[in-house]
């Protein structure tokens, strides 16, 4: 257990600090990092706090002593996406292939916040892209959606940052998105209609180009 200092900052972990001004520099910033987290977490513990005083409820009560910082650590789980890139994700993950057939992943479950309410919406993503001599780990699309999905959103901004950044990463013939989510801001308040879903689609390149391209890849989300 180390403790290292920088004039400013103290932290105290488990390092593999190999004695190089590198590792130097890559401990201060990985302390000054660890240390900008935890003022965040605190930060919005502070705020939940406040909320629940305002909603007049008691913080000191039992049941409530820890939701604060509960609420706090799932906000930041909520809105990791921030934190992630494209480039993060893909890294490694493209491979040069001469398939030159729709590749298809549907049924992607998503999860994410209404930016206007703050309250989720989730359902199902449906994606296709028509590669031009290269291709993407499947498991890689479903994470391309939670970077996206995993910060405040609409649904109709979401559809499309998913369909720009496939098609940004791998310049592929073509990249179609369908999404399909229920609301709870319009099941929980507002209207409250229980069975209402709400379908987005942004389609590129040859999707949006050739009818036919179009129609067999909504045909094979729907079977």
């Amino acid at each position: 257990m180390n403790n290292h200092s920088n004039g400013e900052v103290n932290c105290n972990y488990i390092t593999n600090y190999n004695g190089t001004i590198e590792g130097k520099k890559t401990l201060v910033k990985q302390c000054d990092e660890d240390h900008h987290e935890e003022d965040k977490l605190s930060a919005i513990e502070v705020a939940y706090t406040t909320i629940l005083k305002e909603l007049g409820e008691d913080p000191e009560r039992e049941g409530l002593l820890k939701t604060p910082l509960r609420a706090a650590k799932a906000m930041q789980y909520f809105t990791k996406g921030y934190q992630e890139t494209i480039h993060d994700v893909l890294n490694n993950a493209m491979f040069d292939e001469n398939h030159d057939e729709i590749v298809i992943v549907k049924d992607i479950d998503v999860f994410s916040l209404c930016e206007h309410h703050l309250v989720p919406f989730f359902g199902k993503v449906h994606i296709g892209y028509l590669p031009d001599r290269k291709v993407v780990g499947l498991s890689k699309l479903a994470r391309i959606v939670e970077i996206f999905s995993r910060r405040l959103q609409v649904q109709e901004r979401l559809t499309k940052q998913i369909a720009l950044a496939i098609n940004e990463a791998l310049q592929p013939m073509g990249v179609a998105v369908v999404m399909e989510a229920s609301h709870m801001c319009m099941v929980m308040r507002g209207v409250q209609k229980m069975n209402s879903r709400t379908v987005t689609s942004t389609m590129h390149g040859i999707f949006r180009d050739d009818p036919k391209t179009r129609e067999e890849f909504l045909a094979l989300i729907r079977k």
